[in-house]
């Protein structure tokens, strides 16, 4: 991963995967989705110092994520959740 990207580009990559990581879930593409989601937590592990205007995006986040992480991809309630960070990050980047 590149070092010296944005809180925006973070942010804007993070909503990238997130749509991978639905895509994938729905194909039954699970090795994809392990890939992805160690990619997206890189991406998290860089995020710093972003405005106090993210804060509450960025904890609602962490939360689902850490859901995802810890259940199976099987399920249509897994690939929602992922879209809908997709859409959500993309919006919100602006204000990381």
């Amino acid at each position: 991963t590149c070092q010296n990207m944005t809180n925006q580009d973070l942010v804007l990559n993070i909503a990238v995967n997130m749509s991978r990581l639905g895509r994938y879930s729905l194909q039954n593409q699970y090795a994809r989705v392990s890939q992805f989601l160690e990619d997206t937590q890189k991406h998290l592990d860089q995020l710093e110092d972003f405005s106090p205007r993210f804060r509450p995006t960025y904890d609602r986040f962490k939360k689902d994520f850490l859901y995802l992480k810890s259940h199976p991809p099987d399920s249509s309630d897994w690939s929602e959740t992922a879209y809908t960070w997709a859409a959500i990050l993309t919006h919100r980047a602006r204000f990381a």
